[in-house]
């Protein structure tokens, strides 16, 4: 991704999107792309990032409720390999913080918003002391109901923003609508809401927007979670043998395709490319930028950058890459393809490793997903780059009465309950016996269930980034040890962890980029339109964004660590 343009990389919104995995147990830490935030002037830009904003975060309280089975390392989420026995769940709210007060909750839903009265919103504000009522948008258009809700006079208590919906006047907006939750969770103030004094520090300030504490995050792990995902059962059968750098993967990709046979190698691998070539993360703003030996540059300014496309566009020229990704964007879900063996490797959001899992158990037991580790192209070690360490976020408006923003919070301390809870539990499968059942160990939803316990509460807020899949316990324990072996590798840019809004007269500066990327790898343009364009964006804005962002670093510090 380029600077201003907007990812099409498999994202947590799809992820929230995706039928299959919206019925998912657990699939916490997923990439969440495409953020940005905001200062007290919008049209000139800003970072959360400023030294004295340190003292606003909330103190951090490490939840000992639950023990995880797999504690986080490197950055990855925690893990849960055993099965789950409803009598044993622990209480980590042990009694009612709401006050029984009314508050309203707009929030992005995919699928179908069940009814108001169902059982499992009833449960929930029972168990809260809060009469939550929802105001459910339609998720694919949500940025339009967005802007014309906090354009009105008539703001939800509670607004939910997606980082991906923060683009154009939001920002603004969000300082101008919502309050500051400093006196009530900056420094000690959060004990009195231990699990969201559990929360990271760094998804934390994420939600520091026009010098003010005001977002309540959805955390994430930092590390990388586009996986290069492959059929390990037929790679087992056929003796493939897991590719280790660009030129084995290419040869790899040679012995595998089979045209005639409709069997390919892979999907658009540019996602692992960038990865392999240790390409400057693009996926969230500031988009690519980072000082390197005391000169700030954007990942489309270097060689690394070239050079994976270039390797992507061998791959496509070679005819090793299925016909479908040529589609790009319009290219229909890859899993009927994957499943029926047309081809064996494709990078996606690592939700899918579960979810491809779950979908093939029954019709095709022999069916194998698993993740290859991502290599340095040369065969070394890789350079990864962290993501940003939240990326939904939950905002109170400002006009609410004290009273109003304490049930607020309330809420949010119930749905930042840790896994093994008996707050979890209600908060992502509802009621026992009508929205979900357990056997052997393994929680089951009902129909009514994946009707109507859907992306509402744990919009509000969540707990740390968690895996656990009762289901499949080989898979959530291989998913966080994948995450933690490139969490060893993955290294925090300079603007790591802050809130960045670009000024408006860049706005569009970077919107082209995607396109041709995808034009080069695909054999339409050439690397040479790329240096043109680099060119182009440098003398259009480029050379003077990089100035702002380096005044930013030069007044602020780094927040890498």
């Amino acid at each position: 991704m380029t600077p201003n343009a907007a990812s099409s990389a498999p994202s947590r919104r799809s992820f929230l999107a995706s039928t299959a995995v919206a019925a998912a147990a657990v699939a916490g830490g997923m990439p969440l792309l495409t953020a940005c935030g905001s200062s007290d002037n919008g049209s000139g830009g800003g970072s959360s990032g400023s030294k004295g904003e340190k003292k606003l975060l909330p103190t951090y309280v490490a939840s000992n409720v639950v023990v995880p089975d797999i504690p986080s390392k490197n950055g990855s989420p925690i893990g849960f390999t055993g099965k789950l026995d409803l009598a044993t769940l622990k209480t980590s709210v042990p009694k009612k913080l709401g006050k029984g007060g009314k508050v309203t909750v707009m929030s992005p839903f995919w699928g179908s918003p069940p009814k108001s009265d169902n059982a499992y919103y009833k449960t929930m504000n029972d168990m809260i002391g809060v009469d939550v009522v929802w105001q459910n948008q339609d998720g694919n258009t949500y940025d339009q109901k967005l802007g014309a809700v906090l354009a009105s006079s008539d703001v939800p208590d509670v607004v939910v923003v997606p980082s991906w919906n923060m683009g154009g006047k939001i920002p603004t907006a969000i300082i101008s609508k919502f309050a500051d939750l400093g006196p009530y969770l900056s420094g000690d103030a959060v004990k009195e809401y231990p699990n969201l004094a559990a929360i990271p520090t760094d998804a934390w300030q994420r939600c520091i927007i026009g010098g003010k504490l005001r977002g309540l995050p959805m955390p994430q792990s930092y590390v990388t979670g586009i996986v290069p995902l492959y059929r390990k059962d037929i790679f087992d059968k056929q003796g493939y043998q897991v590719p280790r750098s660009a030129d084995e993967f290419m040869a790899l990709a040679k012995e595998i395709t089979n045209a005639k046979a409709k069997r390919w190698a892979c999907l658009d691998m540019k996602w692992t490319a960038f990865q392999m070539f240790g390409v400057l993360s693009g996926s969230e703003k500031p988009l690519g930028w980072n000082l390197v030996d005391g000169k700030l540059i954007n990942r489309i300014e270097t060689q690394e950058y070239l050079e994976a496309l270039e390797w992507t566009r061998k791959l496509f020229a070679a005819g090793y890459v299925h016909p479908d990704a040529m589609m790009g964007k319009s290219a229909p879900d890859p899993g009927p393809k994957f499943a029926a063996g047309e081809f064996l490797i494709y990078s996606n959001n690592i939700s899918q490793w579960w979810g491809r899992t779950a979908e093939q158990a029954t019709q095709n037991p022999s069916f194998k997903i698993w993740g290859m580790d991502v290599y340095g192209h040369d065969g070394g070690d890789p350079t990864l780059w962290a993501e940003q360490p939240a990326g939904i976020f939950a905002f109170i408006n400002k006009k609410a009465s004290q009273s109003v923003i304490r049930d607020a919070l309330a809420v949010a301390n119930v749905t930042a309950a840790p896994y093994g809870t008996k707050e979890y539990m209600a908060t992502n499968y509802g009621v026992q016996g009508a929205d979900y059942t357990v056997k052997n160990g393994v929680p089951v939803k009902t129909t009514q269930g994946n009707n109507e316990v859907m992306n509402a509460y744990v919009m509000v807020a969540s707990p740390a980034p968690t895996v656990a899949h009762p289901d499949f316990p080989d898979v959530a324990k291989a998913q966080v040890l994948w995450q933690q072996r490139m969490g060893s590798f993955t290294k925090k840019s300079s603007f790591y962890g802050q809130m960045i809004t670009e000024p408006s007269r860049y706005t569009n500066l970077g919107d082209n980029f995607e396109t041709l990327e995808d034009d080069i790898t695909r054999g339409r343009k050439k690397i040479s339109d790329m240096q043109q364009a680099v060119s182009d964006w440098k003398s259009r804005g480029g050379d003077k964004l990089r100035d702002w962002y380096k005044k930013l670093l030069d007044e602020n510090g780094t927040a890498a660590g």
